[in-house]
């Protein structure tokens, strides 16, 4: 799988142009996020999950680890 041409740097990683920040950019069919420090990693996946994670930290119904 290539990895797409256009990357958004996240809005919370605040100005200037350091390197720490998560970027994403989306195709069609996925959504690949990336750090800005290690471009070369990145994880795909389908906006399915990702749209669930997001309405459990809305709705703070995210599991806890068990210990």
């Amino acid at each position: 799988m290539t990895s797409p041409s256009r990357w958004q740097k996240s809005s919370f990683s605040g100005g200037g142009d350091g390197n720490a920040c998560v970027e994403l950019a989306s195709t069609s069919v996925a959504l690949h996020l990336r750090e800005s420090d290690a471009p070369g990693t990145v994880l795909t996946t389908t906006p399915a999950p990702v749209s669930h994670l997001l309405q459990a930290i809305r709705t703070g119904t995210v599991a806890q680890p068990r210990r």
